[in-house]
Order: structure tokens, then sequence, then C-alpha cells
């Protein structure tokens, strides 16, 4: 463990070279301020480095290594063009200056200073480098790096993460984010930059881009949707203070849709993000104001982006009436294995030929609805870097509000033209008088209702999700829910189709009405918390069984979040209310 002579060393080596006067004057108050808690905060932010990975990087904004800042993503970039580098040489035989790199970024506090750092960087390593003209939606990003022939692209956002958070997105030349090996060769890369005076950085030299490549996307846009399609659902959208509201009102005015009504509290970038705890969809209570708008416009769906429009969460109305006076109890919002599988249906219907994937802790319902089709199916790890990479995909989505619904645009997830394909299917259900909650009953009565919830654990101890994973796998339950658990797969150590990851899976017998369970447990890639994902299948003889259907899958999937808690020592603020 580090002396504090040590921690006051580096924090002060750290000074020396930090370009930043923020961080710099941040670091420095902590010094002079010579106390336990100030010594403990140096401590906390010189304990390691944050490590890159196959989501980047992403951390909380603030001085040191373990921190998101200038030094950080300096090092970082110069880790990338040294990878970049290495590769063309080897695999490319091109002129290291007939190699491009674009760089967008969203809204968060430092991202246009980070996104400058690494054009910088690229520059000084001999490469051009391109800057999205402004702010804008991950996805495209994702896009500009194939319709621009770059060899990488990096996106500087934390995505729905806490607003103090920013991070570090990278993209090879194929447009879609890195795996294994290419994660573990870019951080030895970094490992090896001794200072920051080894990392040429000029004030320019990098091109910032006008609004053709945003053109170009939006033209993209046009091949989600069938020609002559309806386009008439209404529709309320918020961005949550992010990015998307600009990119998507032009993607519905392209395709003819009426104009969204925006939530006003919600619709233009701000990074403190300051009408929600948590600016995610998913979060209770960040949907409140789209909901309130809900009830003055009256519209057909709701829609929501996170902050930088990759994900798309949407939500129905509960009531026979839309048009009467609504609450926040009034609307559902779906979760993403419904609108995965609202989607995928949608896609057959259209005639839509090639792979439907999804990863491993998303419903096996898209594998039922894929073999009905005669389509091929895969499954993957979670996250779009293994997701865009299976062969011939059509379509793919993740629970995660994340959905790919055209794969030769954008190899990622993408928000906007997800809500465009969830608008037109519901101005098509629309002129049927039907609605996506009548389409979702129809697919339950075709497959059986499966139903997912999710038991999710914030920690501010990280050791606690190490904890809980020892746990289960040393005292693994032979029975959850009152189902036995038929299978217990270890998947750190891969399988004939997974690459290893740090997760168990839990396959669980059916019981009367029941036709089988299934549990997943894994630490999050990209927030503090022990995640389980939880799914049960339940037969629907007839849409009058729906009913109790639902009610069967509700008692079961508390039953499991309650004894997955138990068995893994660890308690969700939920279950320990449950608990009370």
């Amino acid at each position: 463990m580090a002396t504090e002579h040590d921690l006051i060393a580096q924090a002060r080596a750290w000074l020396a070279e930090d370009p930043d006067p923020e961080t710099r004057d941040e670091l420095s108050a902590l010094l002079q301020a010579n106390t336990d808690d100030a010594l403990d905060e140096i401590a906390d932010r010189f304990s390691g480095t944050l490590q890159f990975g196959t989501a980047g990087l992403r951390g909380e904004l603030g001085a040191g290594p373990m921190r998101m800042n200038r030094v950080v993503v300096i090092r970082a970039a110069a880790g990338l063009a040294a990878y970049l580098r290495k590769h063309q040489r080897e695999d490319q035989g091109q002129g290291q200056g007939q190699a491009l790199v674009v760089i967008g970024y969203d809204a968060r506090y430092k991202s246009a200073d980070f996104a400058r750092d690494t054009a910088a960087v690229m520059v000084g390593a001999g490469f051009r480098a391109a800057v999205l003209p402004r702010p804008l939606p991950t996805p495209v990003l994702a896009f500009a790096i194939r319709h621009l022939g770059a060899v990488a692209g990096v996106e500087v956002t934390a995505s729905h993460n806490p607003p103090r958070d920013n991070g570090y997105k990278v993209y090879l030349g194929d447009g879609s984010q890195i795996v294994p090996p290419a994660d573990a060769e870019i951080a030895a890369e970094i490992a090896a930059i001794r200072s920051l005076d080894d990392v040429p950085r000029p004030d320019g030299g990098w091109e910032t881009l006008d609004d053709d490549v945003l053109e170009a996307y939006l033209a993209r846009t046009d091949a989600v949707l069938t020609p002559g399609s309806p386009r008439n659902a209404r529709v309320v959208y918020t961005p949550l203070h992010g990015v998307g509201r600009e990119t998507l009102a032009a993607a519905f005015a392209r395709a003819g849709f009426p104009a969204p009504a925006v939530v006003p509290e919600q619709a233009e970038p701000d990074p403190a993000f300051p009408t929600v705890a948590f600016p995610n969809p998913e979060e209770p209570g960040a949907m409140d104001l789209a909901f309130a708008t809900a009830r003055k416009v009256a519209p057909d769906i709701i829609i929501a982006n996170d902050p930088d429009a990759d994900r798309c969460a949407v939500a129905v109305p509960t009531i026979t009436n839309p048009t009467a006076p609504t609450d926040a109890a009034s609307w559902r919002v779906l979760r993403g294995d419904e609108v995965g599988a609202l989607l995928a249906t949608h896609l057959v219907h259209k005639r839509a030929r090639g792979a439907f994937a999804t990863t491993i802790v998303s419903s096996s319902l898209l594998s039922r609805i894929a073999a009905d089709a005669g389509l091929p199916y895969a499954e993957t790890l979670t996250g779009f870097k293994w997701l865009a990479r299976v062969d011939g995909l059509r379509y793919a989505y993740e629970e995660a509000l994340g959905y790919c619904v055209d794969p030769e645009g954008v190899r990622d997830k993408d928000g906007i033209t997800a809500a465009l394909l969830v608008a037109e299917l519901t101005s098509e259900l629309k002129e049927q008088g039907r609605t996506l909650g009548d389409l979702l009953d129809d697919i339950a009565v075709a497959h059986g209702l499966h139903a997912t919830d999710q038991l999710s654990v914030r920690v501010k101890d990280l050791s606690l999700i190490g904890t809980a994973m020892k746990r289960l796998r040393e005292q693994p339950p032979t029975e959850l829910a009152g189902l036995a658990v038929t299978s217990a797969e270890e998947l750190s150590r891969g399988t004939e189709t997974l690459p290893p990851t740090d997760g168990l899976r839990y396959r669980l017998a059916g019981k009367g009405a029941v036709r089988a369970a299934r549990v997943v447990v894994r630490p999050s890639g990209t927030e503090p918390k022990l995640k389980g994902y939880l799914e049960v299948v339940v037969d629907v003889p007839a849409a009058d069984a729906l009913t109790p259907a639902r009610a069967t899958a509700d008692t079961v999937l508390a039953a499991l979040k309650g004894d997955l808690s138990v068995a893994a020592g660890i308690q969700s603020a939920e279950t320990a209310a449950a608990g009370a």
C-alpha cells in the first residue's frame, strides 16, 4: 500500500503534466488541505488506473488516474494511435497519412475537450482526424466510421451514467466496438506511455466536419421504413437532457411522421441532468415528466432516448381511452425484451431476411420468433460489440433498450432508427384499431408468455459484487422460486459458442403452467451493479388465459428475485423494502 509520502509524490507528478487548469486546481486544493479526508480522497484517485476494456473507459470526472480527465484521455488516444499504426503496417500496408480517425462526442462535462484532445493526438501520430460538428447521437458516429472509410472511431460519452461520469468508446474500421484481443492490446500500448511529453499534440490540423455526415445518416434512416407505410402515430418524446432531439425530429420530419411533442423540461442538452436522479429511462422516475406531457397531449406512445441516443424506451397507455385524462400510473414503460419482440415481429411481417440475434441475458422469445419465421438465430454475450459481429445479421437487440434495426447502416444500437420503426409499427396497428399492447398479446398466445425482470443492486463498495459472485459459485442454489435448478453454467469457462465472461446461468424446470425459467447473474460492465436477469415462460393456451398467465409470471418473478437475493447474500432496495 502506498505511503502518504508516495501519494503526495504521485499527485505532484500528476500536477506537473496535467494540461487542464480545472483538474489542476482541484488536485492542488486537496494537497493544500492536508487533512485526513483530503489524503483519503487522494489515495482513492491514485489507487490504480482506470482500466481500458471492451467498453473503453468510463468513470467519474476528476484529477488522478482513477478518474476521467484530459491526462487519461490523451494517454488513451495515444495508445489507440499506437495500436492502429501497428495494425496498419501488419494488416493493411497503407501509409499512416492516408488513415482517418473520426471522433464524436455528447454534451456531458468535458466531452468536447476530450474530443479535441483525441483529434490532436491522432494528428500528432500521423493520422487524419475528423471531429463531428457538434454533440450528436452515438449512432451518427458509428455510421460515420464506415461512411467516411475511417480506420477507427472514438465516441466520448458515458451514455446513461450519472452526471459526474464520462467515458471513451472505441470502434474499429468495420464500424463495431472493439472486442478482445484489441482491448488488451490497446491497454498495453497505453501502459507503455511514460509521459505526456512523449505524445505530440499539435494545436490544430484536424477537420471539423459539416452536416454532410448527419445528412447522410438521416438519408440512411429511410431504409428502415416500408415505402408507403402509415406514418400517423402521435408521439411524446424526451431526450432526457441529451443530444437526441434535433436528430430524431429531423428523422421524423423526413419520414413524414407528425412532429413529436417534446418534453419541454428535458428538451435541451444539459450535462447536469437536473430533472432526473439517473439519466436512464429504465430508472424509476426518469419518465415522470414524459407522463405529465402525455397527460396534456394524449399521444399514442411515448418514446425516450438516453443521453447519447443509442437506446430507445417506449411507453404505452394502460387505459382503454387514450384521450382521457391520465397520470403516471396510466402509462407503462415496456421492457426492452417487449420492444425487442415487437420490432422482431414487425420485421418478420416486413419480410426481413437474415439473422436475428440477442444476448444471453435477454429473453429467449426472439429465438422462437426467428424459428417460426425460418430465420437464423444467434445468441451472444452482452453488448453490441458482440451482436454486431453475428454473421448475416439483420436485426439485433438487447434487453437494456438497445436495438439495431439497420446493421448495414449502423453496426451498433441506434435509438433514432429504432424510434422510427416503433412509430411505423404503432401507425400500422392504429389503422387497424389496435395497439402495441394488442400485438404483445398476440405474441404471447403464439409463443407463450415470456416475462422478464431484473434484480439490480447498485453498490458503493465494489467488493460486494465479487463476494456475491463467490458465494453463488461456492454455494449454488438447487431451487429458486420453487423450481428445481436443472443446470448451473459457469460462464467464465466459456462455451462452444460463447467466449468466457464473469457470469452464471441457471436453467430451471417447469411446473404446472410454468414451462421453464432462467436466471443469469453477472456484474454490470458499465456501472457499479450486480445484475440478475430473470425470465419465466408461462403457457397461454388461448387469449382468455392471458390474465392468469401474467399473474403466475408476476408471482414467479417476484419469488425468483427474492430467492436470488438470499442466495447471493445481497439485497436491492426493492427486495430490502419487501422484507421489511
